[in-house]
C-alpha cells in the first residue's frame, strides 16, 4: 500500500475504530509472556490486545494479522501514537489467518479474538448490522468478492435453510429461507430483517433478540467461511507454537467455541490449560456490556512431544 493510502485510511478510519480489548487482563496472564520473545496477533483489530503484549515484558517482537485493512491501519496508528519506536518490533500481514505462513518462523505465543469487531458492527456502510440501513455486504477482507447480497439473492432455498440452521442456529430456517426466496431481490440490511421479522410468530417477533439477529450472524460467517478458516487456522497454529509456547484464543459464540474446544483438546502436541472456558468478570461486563458472551481457552505446546 502507498504511503498517501495509509495516510488517509488513518484519517477516515481512527476516529471510528475505538476497540476495546476482551478478557485483557486474563489473556495476557494465560500467555505467560517472556521478554525478548516472538508472539503472534492473528486478528489484530485495532491493536487493542497487541498494545497489551507489547508492553507486558521487554522487547517482545509481534507479527500483526487482519483480513481488514482498516484494522491494520488503526493498529498501527495506535503503535505510534502510544510510542512511535513500537513500530519497529512489529510486521504486518493482511489476509486471512487460515492462509498466513509463517515460513518456519516459531512462536512464544499466539492470540486470536474471533469474530466481527465492535468497528466493522458500528460501521453502517459495512452491512454487518440492520440497526442502520446498508448494503448487503458482510465482508471482513472488502478485496473479496461474495458478498451477503450474493448469498440473499442467488443462493437456492435449500442452501440458504442450512446456513441459516448451521451457522446461525435458526429453528424457523426453511421458514425464513421460503419468505427471502418470494421477496427477492433485496438491496438492504434493513429490508432483509424487515422481511423476516414479517414471517415469524409475534411471540418470536417480540422475544429477547431481534428475529433477524440469528440469520445476519449465518450469512456473516458464510460471507467470510469464518467456521473453515477456523479449522484450519487451528490445526496449522499449533505447529507454529514453540515447545513451551501458549496459544489463547477467544470465542463469541457456542460454534466457534466448539471448535476451539475440540481442535485444542484433540490435539496430539497440546495440552489445555484450562478445563472450563474463562469468561468476563463483574468489572468487565459493566464496563463493556459487549463482552458478556466472550470465553477465552488457552492451551501450551508440550515439552516433549509422544
Amino acid at each position: 500500500m502507498k504511503l498517501s493510502e495509509i495516510e488517509a485510511l488513518k484519517e477516515n478510519t481512527q476516529p471510528f475504530f475505538v476497540h476495546i480489548p476482551v478478557l485483557s487482563r486474563e489473556l495476557i496472564a494465560g500467555l505467560e509472556i517472556r521478554a525478548g520473545g516472538e508472539y503472534l496477533d492473528a486478528t489484530v483489530g485495532g491493536g487493542g490486545h497487541s498494545l497489551l503484549l507489547l508492553q507486558a515484558a521487554e522487547n517482545i517482537r509481534l507479527t500483526a494479522i487482519d483480513q481488514d485493512q482498516d484494522a491494520i491501519v488503526a493498529a498501527r496508528v495506535k503503535f505510534e501514537q502510544t510510542e512511535p519506536s513500537l513500530l519497529e518490533r512489529v510486521q504486518f500481514w493482511q489476509g486471512n489467518f487460515a492462509q498466513y505462513n509463517p515460513k518456519g518462523k516459531q512462536f512464544d505465543g499466539i492470540i486470536a479474538d474471533l469474530g466481527v469487531s465492535s468497528y466493522q458492527f458500528d460501521q453502517p456502510e459495512r452491512g454487518f448490522s440492520f440497526r442502520h440501513t446498508a448494503p448487503l455486504d458482510m465482508r471482513m477482507n472488502q478485496q473479496q468478492s461474495l458478498t451477503a447480497a450474493e448469498i440473499i439473492n442467488h443462493w437456492d432455498e435449500k442452501r440458504l435453510a442450512d446456513i441459516f440452521y448451521h451457522y446461525g442456529e435458526e429453528r424457523l430456517s426453511r421458514r425464513i429461507a421460503k419468505r427471502i426466496i418470494e421477496k427477492r431481490p433485496f438491496q438492504t440490511t434493513t429490508d432483509l430483517a424487515n422481511a423476516i421479522a414479517g414471517c415469524v410468530p409475534g411471540s418470536y417477533r417480540h422475544g429477547r433478540i431481534h428475529p433477524a439477529t440469528r440469520v445476519f450472524q449465518a450469512l456473516r460467517i458464510a460471507v467470510n467461511q469464518e467456521l473453515t478458516c477456523l479449522e484450519k487456522f487451528l490445526d496449522q497454529a499449533q505447529y507454529w507454537l514453540k515447545p513451551g509456547g501458549r496459544i489463547g484464543i477467544i470465542s463469541f459464540h457456542s460454534l466457534e467455541d466448539r471448535i476451539v474446544k475440540h481442535r485444542l483438546k484433540d490435539s496430539p502436541i497440546l495440552q489445555i490449560l484450562t478445563k472450563k472456558p474463562i469468561q468476563p468478570q463483574p468489572d468487565e461486563l459493566n464496563n463493556n456490556p459487549r463482552s458478556r458472551s466472550a470465553k477465552l481457552r488457552v492451551a501450551e505446546r508440550k515439552l516433549i512431544e509422544s
